[in-house]
């Protein structure tokens, strides 16, 4: 296929054929909506360095989730910031901690919504790290047994799904243990399986109010240079019971989602994390780059790499730009 015979230009010549031939196709039932709880009622709080986001009480997120079903997204993925934060992060697995409040309301008023969890408790300690702390380190296996009682309290609350997004290591095979013994064994969990200690979590930090109080979390994150080592975390959280692996961020990873979905049979989700969204709204707002055009571009992006699930939070901008 030598040039005159083959005319690339002959197929992108206008719209029709453009579609016509599309190899990647992104659509809303791709999409999951992180959103973030917080105490109180009426609350929208606009997250500074995450433009169109908001912090929201359980009776506004309510309301958000059944318009983001309305558009036919599929799921959300819950991030709660408690009334009190302490040592332990005990407003992790509280019965009446504030996303388990969350996903009641929502499972009451938007049933056939897909609601997952975030296991974590960054969220919920004083001193902002994922885990248990003795001696200013991160004490894994004693963080596991928390990581399990939190996904077990959030599945009793309603939760469809749980992902565990510490990076202990031994943390997908204690949730399922946990879920097992307590009947719940058709729980699926979606494992953060390759998540890199990334400089692209910033406005994340402000919008869960979780940055640790000291140090960083490279010990228990990933390294951003390394390819061989996620297959290996991927690995083992498959041979611990995950029903989807995870590659976060997605688009500095693009490399690891391609070559972790040509390794694993297995469903796979990548998150668009918060410094991806804002670099956009950023240049978008000084009038650097069209809104709408990157937006679906990157995420298009995420997509033909190889990612299943795409989780973003302009799902609901591009629900309504995929009905265009």
């Amino acid at each position: 296929m030598q040039f005159p015979d083959y005319r690339g230009r002959r197929l992108r010549k206008n719209d029709h054929f453009r579609r016509l031939v599309r190899e990647t196709r992104l659509a809303v039932d791709d999409l999951v909506y992180p959103l973030f709880a917080v105490p109180g009622k009426s609350v929208k709080k606009p997250i500074h360095s995450m433009p169109g986001q908001f912090q929201l009480s359980v009776d506004y997120l309510a309301k958000e989730v059944r318009e983001a079903f309305e558009l036919g997204i599929p799921a959300v993925l819950l991030f709660g910031i408690p009334f009190q934060k302490d040592e332990q992060g005990s407003g992790a697995f509280a019965g009446d901690g504030i996303v388990q409040q969350a996903v009641k309301r929502i499972k009451n008023e938007v049933p056939d919504m897909l609601v997952i969890t975030d296991v974590c408790l960054c969220e919920y300690t004083s001193h902002g790290h994922c885990g248990i702390l003795e001696k200013g380190r991160v004490q894994n296996d004693l963080t596991l047994e928390v990581l399990a009682e939190t996904a077990l309290s959030q599945v009793k609350a309603g939760a469809d799904m749980v992902a565990p997004s510490a990076m202990m290591d031994g943390q997908i095979a204690a949730i399922r243990e946990a879920l097992d013994e307590n009947a719940q064994e058709d729980i699926p969990i979606m494992a953060y399986s390759a998540k890199y200690a990334s400089s692209f979590y910033g406005p994340f930090r402000e919008a869960a109010e979780s940055a640790p109080q000291f140090g960083d979390r490279k010990a228990y994150q990933m390294d951003p240079p390394n390819s061989d080592e996620a297959i290996r975390e991927i690995s083992l959280d498959v041979s611990e019971g995950a029903d989807i692996i995870m590659v976060k961020p997605a688009l500095p990873y693009l490399d690891i989602i391609c070559r972790a979905k040509q390794e694993f049979d297995l469903p796979l989700a990548a998150y668009n994390v918060s410094g991806e969204y804002s670099m956009i709204k950023a240049a978008a707002q000084l009038g650097w780059l069209d809104e709408e055009k990157a937006m679906l571009e990157s995420v298009t992006a995420i997509k033909r790499a190889g990612a299943d699930i795409i989780i973003t939070y302009w799902a609901k901008d591009l629900a309504r730009s995929l009905r265009k």
